[in-house]
């Protein structure tokens, strides 16, 4: 009773505190901007898949079919999608948020964003005085600058109209032109400021805003992000997070993101290139090797409850979560065992996920697995085909298998008590009915 009073209090303080932060608008803006760019990543890796299949006669079927440049004509699609998940991260994020506030057009404001956006780029000059923007940056490299400015761009903008800074236009005026012309102060103002922030700038040696935010943002957290010290600190508040019914994934994805889906891009322009690829931690490694079978891992505890399990309320348990297990859905084992505030479940909850974060990552270092190609995979696709697919190697296939086995070992002593404690709970209740 004792410990159970003490686990109820240390949650009644944090939930509070837990759910403020996974409702905040600007972390949910995060997430749901960052869920735009998605489609665009999946398809692109789709066509990555066709032209970098990791099959030799494959390969070599397609190009006595299709000639020496059929790689680079698939690899169309994928230039096409990739090289703007910067742009469209803005525009998502910066919607997302706006719409959050009350009496915001989202779409003037994402578009105000967008432009403060282009604006900070700049352009390439050739030789024969041709302009041009670098698609670079407006990809992957672009993603913290994307970040930045659909938040505070958005905030500012939001600030405006609440302060009325708009034209006010008579009400038989259509929406949509009534909507232009409020935006017409703020969005001035911002791209003003803009333009005096890249003026300024430019007297600097720093010489561009992309590579401000690059030194001062993007390579500290790149290095803390991409590093297995910075990977085990992110999934251990996923997974501490979700102990109290808190999403934790979305929470700590919406922060990561960037991140994560930078070093993904960096290592699909490798592969394209045919060079090594240079990460290790990236939204693959996430999604792939970490988080199969759901956050904490709980794949091997499915199987467990639905064929091993004594009670008949775990058997039943398993026989539901099994399945969406099977394709990374596991909300129904989180809060059908529960995970949520059970103090013996927790500890394993939480063990798996780091171990594996371990082992795959020196794994891979050492060369024993490939590391992920920068292709994404959907989060749904089933283990071992999911780590395949991500590696093109069936290493990747072996390491999620080999993790499994871990987390089940793991997992196995906790269940057992848990199961106990379940059948003996049913017994007494049994035992009542019957007296």
């Amino acid at each position: 009773m004792g410990d159970n009073s003490k686990t109820n209090g240390f949650a009644e303080k944090l939930m509070p505190l837990a759910s403020k932060v996974a409702s905040s608008r600007h972390l949910v803006a995060l997430r749901d901007g960052f869920a735009l760019v998605m489609p665009l990543i999946i398809i692109g890796s789709v066509f990555m898949i066709i032209s970098q299949f990791p099959i030799p006669a494959y390969l070599n079927m397609m190009t006595s079919l299709f000639g020496a440049g059929w790689q680079d004509t698939v690899g169309w699609a994928t230039n096409a999608t990739f090289s703007i998940i910067g742009m469209v991260a803005v525009i998502g994020i910066s919607f997302e948020l706006a719409k959050s506030y009350d009496g915001i057009d989202a779409i003037s404001a994402s578009m105000v964003s967008l432009a403060a956006f282009m604006l900070t780029i700049p352009l390439n000059v050739d030789k024969a005085g041709a302009v041009w923007v670098p698609l670079t940056q407006l990809g992957s490299m672009g993603l913290f600058e994307a970040l930045l400015i659909g938040l505070f761009v958005t905030d500012a903008f939001v600030w405006m109209i609440h302060k009325d800074w708009q034209f006010k236009m008579p009400d038989t005026v259509p929406p949509a032109v009534g909507h232009a012309f409020s935006s017409l102060i703020p969005g001035f103002v911002i791209i003003l400021g803009m333009w005096l922030l890249r003026l300024l700038v430019s007297f600097t040696d720093f010489k561009t805003i992309p590579n401000v935010i690059t030194v001062i943002v993007s390579q500290p957290l790149n290095a803390v992000g991409g590093s297995i010290f910075g990977m085990l600190v992110a999934e251990f508040f996923v997974v501490f997070l979700w102990l109290f019914g808190i999403h934790g994934s979305n929470v700590v994805g919406g922060i990561m993101a960037p991140v994560w889906l930078g070093k993904m891009a960096e290592n699909a322009d490798a592969a394209k290139a045919h060079k090594a690829l240079p990460n290790i931690v990236t939204q693959q490694f996430v999604d792939n090797f970490i988080h199969f079978g759901g956050a904490g891992e709980t794949l091997a505890l499915a199987f467990m409850l639905m064929f091993l399990a004594k009670s008949e309320n775990f058997r039943a348990i398993g026989k539901l979560t099994a399945i969406p297990g099977l394709f990374n859905i596991n909300e129904p084992i989180i809060f059908g065992v529960p995970m949520v505030l059970n103090p013996v479940m927790a500890i394993p909850f939480v063990i798996v996920p780091l171990i594996s974060v371990v082992t795959t990552y020196y794994a891979m270092k050492f060369g024993l697995v490939a590391k992920p190609l920068g292709i994404a995979v959907p989060w749904t696709t089933p283990p071992l085909i999911s780590g395949y697919l991500a590696t093109g190697k069936i290493s990747g296939a072996v390491i999620q298998l080999v993790n499994l086995a871990i987390g089940g070992l793991v997992y196995y002593p906790f269940f057992k008590i848990a199961d106990r404690q379940a059948l003996q709970q049913e017994e007494a209740k049994r035992a009542e009915m019957n007296a």
